[in-house]
């Protein structure tokens, strides 16, 4: 029985040493690792009460404020790197703002480009230019149908005026001849009429 009452001497002692080695290390690891709420938590539960108030270990204090110290200072450092990175991201919006902007210009100069050409070294719109074309042909065709009215009114009064010519010459000649006839008649009675006397 002594080797039972042993054996059960040696198992509460092993228990004992594993218990409170697993309780240091839960110690440890309570402040070591979780968030910050959560070591918060840790040290309230093993601190112990003392009427209201809690007993804390300076120890876990110290490592408390350490950690949240480390951790103040790493969101620093992520805010920094955060910044930086905006920092990096609205430059490189900028460029490609830029970018853009030099894109859509180079696109209106070669719209424009395609949409106009160089006469005697003015540009000129495509319709701007169609226009213009079309205007000049109008304007031509009407000055064509003007013209050739006006020829072809010319060349009816022309005709008219030369036949009234053709017969006034007619008239005239007419006249001649029978104004000289009617001479001829005049100078025969005279010769006639002096010849008898």
């Amino acid at each position: 029985m002594r080797t039972n009452h042993s054996l059960l001497i040696f198992l509460f002692f092993t228990l004992g040493i594993a218990a409170s080695t697993g309780y240091v290390n839960a110690q440890e690891e309570g402040l070591d690792k979780g968030t910050i709420s959560s070591q918060f938590d840790y040290v309230k539960n093993v601190s112990t009460n003392y009427q209201d108030y809690k007993v804390v270990k300076r120890a876990h204090l110290d490592r408390l404020e350490s950690n949240i110290n480390d951790s103040i200072n790493s969101f620093h450092r992520q805010v920094a790197e955060l910044k930086s990175q905006i920092d990096t991201q609205k430059s490189s919006i900028d460029q490609l703002n830029q970018q853009i902007s030099e894109t859509n210009q180079q696109l209106s100069d070669a719209v424009e480009q395609r949409d106009s050409f160089s006469i005697f070294g003015v540009y000129l719109h495509k319709a701007l230019y169609n226009n213009l074309m079309w205007g000049i042909v109008i304007f031509l065709a009407t000055a064509l149908v003007v013209s050739y009215f006006r020829f072809r009114r010319s060349h009816v009064v022309t005709a008219e005026t030369k036949k009234r010519l053709e017969e006034i010459q007619e008239e005239y000649e007419q006249h001649r001849k029978n104004t000289l006839e009617r001479e001829r008649k005049l100078n025969r009675q005279l010769v006639d009429a002096l010849n008898k006397r």
